[in-house]
């Protein structure tokens, strides 16, 4: 476990009842690499739902962090009209909401949630996803190809759309 951990059974104990929706588009689709990246962290009786593939609208990858874990920069969401982000839809617990903001980099300031428009099944869906924050953001050093990799695994174990794959094969190179 890691020092956030009491912070986020915290914010469990005081959350509600209800249900958010949550797209997700980073390496949290590798399900192998999300149960270790679990269970390093304290978290073994969460269990990700199923997530159904869905479409960001209007959006497109950034690569505007720089991580050390990731020996790289790694992606956020920005604004692009007609452009589009895949990933998978998930419900989950308000209570469990905090485990994947952890996971996400919103415990420790790197990131923030924010609204997108997601098409599932012909049909538009607010959800929220999450990205750099934009004081965190930066353009310097190389894009993590490590992280990329990882993209990649995560979206073809997920079921996401080949030519999205195909499309996250070139962004390191």
């Amino acid at each position: 476990m890691d020092s956030h951990f009491d912070h986020v059974m915290k914010k469990r104990a005081e959350a509600g009842d209800g249900k958010r929706l949550y797209f997700a588009y980073s390496t949290i689709l590798d399900r192998a690499a999300f149960e270790t990246w679990r269970t390093q962290h304290g978290y073994d009786s969460f269990e990700l739902p199923e997530g159904i593939v869905a479409q960001a609208m209007d959006l497109t990858l950034i690569f505007d962090f720089g991580s050390r874990w990731w020996g790289g920069r790694v992606a956020g969401l920005k604004e692009a009209p007609g452009s589009s982000v895949y990933g998978l839809l998930f419900e989950i617990s308000e209570k469990d909401w905090p485990i994947i903001a952890h996971k996400e980099g919103a415990v420790t300031n790197m990131c923030m949630e924010r609204p997108v428009k997601v098409r599932v099944n012909g049909e538009i869906i607010d959800a929220t996803a999450f990205t750099t924050r934009p004081e965190r953001a930066t353009g310097d050093g190389p894009v993590s190809v490590r992280f990329v990799d990882a993209m990649k695994a995560g979206a073809k174990a997920a079921g996401l759309p080949a030519q999205w794959v195909a499309q996250l094969e070139t962004l390191a190179r």
